[in-house]
């Protein structure tokens, strides 16, 4: 791919120490000789770089003051809007030019939001319109979400991915409104409704079924090492790449390798925050094997043993339940409209989509 021109990497350091925090409102950029000579370039290109800065609203710059990061953006909301999807087709012509198709870009964009929304590991503070959630990752829920004006208008569906057990937390904490999880209890044999009330205790919350996925393990394309089961985990050559504690997919693997006497497979590598990421790693080589769901497996073309069906949930307190948004999800969260949304996704079973069981605290 080609580089960018120099003034633009330097713009972009300066938008990430902006975003990162590392340079707050007020803050004096360097001037521009200093910056200069920091990037071995002439004077105009960093002139050009604090233009580009300047243009996308992050900087001004006043007579004898230099130039500072700004306390607010002041670009007006459409105009702010405008210069975002300037940005954005400007990514497409490219990605278009090196031989991408639309639909590839898209998908590249849907996985690098998941990644960054597992990154943010607190949901915001309660905001006008908006619906916090909190809880499992899931990509027919990030597609959901990106459709939730259309389906709830006036309202946003934000997303964290912080792991079941950490959805349920951050409902008892009242960080979140709404939580996604697939717990499996053992003792049991049922998904979330006992975690809820150990969790939510004295809380009437229901539990609103998104769908149900196919899990597995992904490998590579073609199998090399020939894995059918999670016994093949054991062996101590396998490089495998997991999910962290509290995620329903850590759950359920630790509690059936316990059942198989095992502690747990072998050559954990790395943990990762999403299923997306867990599928990446395989396609990078990084690993040898994961435990995910088969859509995250078909996106990235690798290969996929399964080995159970689970049931994702949206966890709702009732106190939210009659309100707006909720309301518009529930009503629009049919098979059908699920199923539609799923189609080339894979591994996803919408017929019991839209079902509610309450469990009273």
């Amino acid at each position: 791919m080609e580089e960018a021109p120099l003034y633009q990497q330097v713009a972009e350091a300066i938008r990430q120490e902006i975003l990162s925090g590392h340079l707050c409102p007020g803050d004096r950029l360097p001037p521009v000789r200093e910056m200069a000579r920091r990037w071995h370039c002439a004077v105009g290109t960093i002139q050009r770089a604090y233009r580009e800065l300047a243009r996308q609203g992050l900087v001004a710059g006043r007579r004898g003051q230099g130039t500072r990061v700004v306390g607010e953006l002041s670009t007006p909301a459409p105009l702010r809007r405008a210069a975002l999807v300037h940005q954005a087709e400007a990514f497409l012509l490219r990605a278009v030019s090196e031989g991408y198709d639309p639909a590839e870009v898209e998908q590249a964009v849907r996985l690098a939001l998941d990644r960054w929304r597992a990154l943010v590991r607190e949901p915001p503070a309660p905001e006008a319109g908006v619906l916090r959630f909190a809880g499992s990752h899931d990509l027919l829920l990030a597609r959901i979400a990106a459709q939730f004006p259309l389906i709830a208008p006036g309202h946003a569906l934000r997303l964290t991915f912080t792991g079941s057990l950490g959805g349920l937390m951050a409902l008892a904490e009242g960080t979140a409104d709404l939580a996604g999880c697939h717990l499996w209890d053992a003792e049991s044999d049922t998904y979330n409704r006992p975690f809820v009330r150990r969790l939510l205790p004295g809380r009437r919350v229901a539990l609103l079924t998104l769908a149900h996925r196919r899990v597995g393990l992904i490998v590579p394309p073609g199998n090399p090492l020939g894995l059918r089961g999670l016994a093949d985990l054991a062996r101590p050559d396998l490089r495998f790449v997991g999910r962290p504690r509290g995620t329903g997919t850590r759950v359920w693997l630790d509690a059936r390798m316990r059942r198989l006497g095992l502690e747990g497979p072998a050559g954990r590598v790395a943990e990762v925050a999403t299923h997306s990421e867990l599928a990446q790693a395989l396609a990078e080589g990084r690993a040898d094997a994961g435990l995910g769901i088969e859509a995250a497996a078909r996106i990235y073309g690798l290969d996929f043993i399964p080995l159970t069906r689970e049931r994702y949930d949206l966890v709702i307190p009732a106190e939210i339940w009659e309100s707006p948004p909720v309301v518009a999800l529930v009503g629009w969260l049919t098979p059908d409209a699920a199923g539609a949304l799923a189609a080339d996704l894979g591994g996803y079973e919408t017929e019991a989509t839209g079902r509610v069981e309450w469990v009273e605290g």
